[in-house]
């Protein structure tokens, strides 16, 4: 039997640091051109990470932490009406890794064919902006 230990961690411990909150300052990517143009920061780098984040498919590529990326992949051959709530889940988990990123909401589906645009609205800790996603198909 273990014992029944109420322990509060917080209680009498000192840290001898803080946390810093760290830049948002990256490289600005020039996706038309494939190039390199300056730096950009606030508002403008986390439209830049929504892009980013979406690009990448979850869990395929080594390179990237298990916690980058969304999963869209495996959603080729399923329902509509599943992957639409599929969209929504998976777009939101992958963008709140985010930490400049505070809500992923309103949600708008259009349905072409066999593929599925979104368009969402996200605030950041610098503002709003509305993300138009690239197809996901489903077929």
């Amino acid at each position: 039997m273990l014992p029944n230990l109420d322990l509060d961690f917080n209680d009498g411990i000192q840290f001898d640091f803080e946390l810093e909150e760290q830049p948002s300052r990256t490289f600005n990517i020039d996706f038309r051109n494939k190039r390199i143009n300056g730096q950009i920061d606030g508002l403008d780098a986390v439209m830049q990470s929504v892009e980013l984040i979406m690009m990448v498919e979850r869990y395929k590529w080594l390179i990237y932490s298990w916690r980058y990326g969304v999963e869209l992949q495996n959603l080729i051959g399923k329902d509509p009406g599943f992957v639409i709530a599929e969209v929504e889940r998976r777009v939101t988990e992958a963008l709140m890794q985010d930490d400049r990123i505070e809500r992923v909401y309103n949600f708008e589906y259009e349905i072409n064919g066999s593929e599925l645009y979104f368009t969402i609205n996200v605030d950041s800790i610098f503002g709003r902006f509305t993300y138009e996603s690239k197809e996901v198909k489903f077929e």
